[in-house]
């Protein structure tokens, strides 16, 4: 059976290694990472059991010879992606209580997938389903323009991609059975054939959209599901959810897509973010024909697919958080082994905000901290899968020399903190506080503006009025201002949201 990764890069060894080397390499990461020594930490563990696997076949004469045999059939010029660390600084001074360090760890795809990027495009393929909310709710124009962006999609696959829609209310049909794209003019019949009614079961319509999915289900796909809705599932959230946790281990991503204001953003977010998919808020039923479209092109310009990073900090350091910043900003779940980050595309860097808490009382001298690993699915390659590591020590000195913080982390870290500000004075009005509310908004907007975003400045200073004379905060208010902030994480304020034409 081929092996899918590189042993003796997981170990950090040459390919001439000799077996004492290799044992040493194996004893140094398991004085690192062992479960035993690092309970609590799934990054390592999930680490561990690659560098397990590794030693075991490297010390196996006869499994080694069939690995280096096959590496040897493999060409020399097989496309890669590099993953590049910056910490906010390479000297920290050994205090005697915990400080925070951040890294940004950027994930860029081969230079010369550029020159190539048709070619790639053309030998990219996806196996797609639409989940399309149908329920009372869609009716009008919302139902109009979901149709109008299928039959769009449509236009734009080819006939070696596969299609399946799934439609849903309180009950789930099937309206395109997942097949290649052969016949468009019958496909398109078929959704027009899309009448709202009902109530809304997100699970049933995910579920029926994932066994389609699932049909055509290969490594050389892009298996992605879109799931489109108008309004709140009841209580199969959990169950979503764990669906989703289901069909990452299979190599299927989510992207969610709440249309209006009356969904449940914290449940999509999560959705999402399960799989390395996105989540996003179209504010009016104008937006959604050019958002799926986009969405759906993004998907044939992916370079490495089923793209994640395994971070495994040292004994004493801990993962706080993670944050997607580019290309679609999302927050990351800190607490997995391994962190699904979605698709490389070709032309785009893929890149995450890590804060680490370390130790007080450190030593001086260096001190490793984080040992990071992306692995991926290389599309062109015949061997898919692909390993970058990076292993990140730092300075410990009572005098360190003068250093500036890397700009795109200054950068990165102003633009979160503007999110981070928004869920605060969110978080103040749930409690109740709505003076904290309103003080926390009207901060938000003075950054803004000084930010040089005066059109969400505004927003966010007539939602504290608003907070100050109501007690209240609109759903549409809300979501503009989470989705909003989150996007100037990507470089955009407007994100997807404002691509209208007109409105509901």
């Amino acid at each position: 059976m081929p092996v899918d990764f590189d042993p003796y890069a997981v170990l950090g060894v040459p390919n001439n290694a000799t077996l004492d080397e290799i044992r040493d390499a194996y004893r140094r990461a398991a004085r690192r990472l062992h479960p035993d020594k690092q309970q609590g930490n799934p990054g390592a563990a999930a680490q561990f059991t690659d560098i397990t696997a590794a030693y075991n076949l490297l010390l196996s004469p006869s499994e080694r010879f069939a690995y280096d045999e096959e590496a040897r059939k493999r060409p020399a010029d097989a496309l890669t992606f590099s993953l590049r660390v910056t910490p906010s600084k390479r000297n920290l001074l050994p205090l005697t209580e915990p400080q925070v360090v951040y890294m940004l760890a950027e994930i860029l795809p081969d230079p010369r997938a550029k020159e190539m990027q048709e070619e790639l495009r053309q030998q990219t393929h996806v196996n797609l389903t639409l989940v399309l909310d149908k329920s009372n709710s869609m009716s009008g124009r919302r139902i109009e323009r979901v149709q109008r962006a299928a039959l769009k999609i449509i236009d734009h696959l080819s006939p070696q991609d596969i299609l399946s829609v799934v439609a849903f209310n309180d009950h789930a049909d099937v309206i395109i059975p997942a097949t290649m794209v052969t016949d468009k003019p019958s496909l398109k019949a078929r959704i027009t054939m899309l009448k709202p009614f009902g109530g809304t079961e997100i699970y049933r319509g995910l579920s029926a959209g994932v066994e389609q999915n699932r049909k055509f289900l290969a490594p050389r796909l892009v298996n992605h599901v879109i799931m489109l809705t108008d309004g709140n599932t009841y209580g199969d959230q959990d169950r979503c959810i764990s669906l989703a946790q289901q069909v990452t281990q299979q190599g299927i991503g989510i992207s969610a897509l709440g249309l209006g204001d009356e969904w449940n953003d914290k449940f999509l977010d999560q959705l999402a973010s399960v799989t390395g998919g996105t989540s996003s808020y179209i504010k009016s039923s104008g937006a959604v024909v050019s958002f799926l479209d986009q969405h759906v092109r993004s998907l044939s310009n992916v370079f490495a697919e089923r793209l994640s990073i395994s971070v495994a900090p040292d004994i004493g350091v801990k993962l706080e958080s993670a944050f997607k910043l580019t290309p679609h900003p999302q927050s990351l779940p800190a607490n997995e082994g391994v962190i699904p980050l979605g698709a490389l595309q070709i032309n785009l860097t893929t890149s995450i905000l890590l804060q680490f808490e370390l130790p007080a009382n450190m030593a001086e001298g260096y001190r490793s901290i984080a040992r990071m690993v992306a692995a991926g699915d290389i599309l062109a390659n015949d061997q898919r899968r692909f390993q970058a590591l990076s292993d990140i020590s730092l300075g410990i000195n009572s005098d360190p020399p003068k250093e500036e913080t890397p700009p795109a982390i200054l950068e990165a870290l102003g633009r979160l903190t503007l999110y981070r500000m928004q869920e605060r004075a969110q978080d103040a009005l749930e409690e109740g506080d709505f003076i904290e509310a309103t003080s926390r908004l009207e901060k938000l907007a003075t950054r803004l503006f000084q930010l040089g975003e005066p059109e969400l400045a505004e927003q966010v200073r007539t939602n504290a009025r608003q907070v100050a004379s109501t007690q209240t905060l609109s759903s549409e208010g809300r979501k503009t201002l989470k989705y909003h902030t989150r996007n100037l994480l990507g470089g955009s304020s407007s994100g997807d949201a404002d691509e209208t034409d007109d409105d509901d």
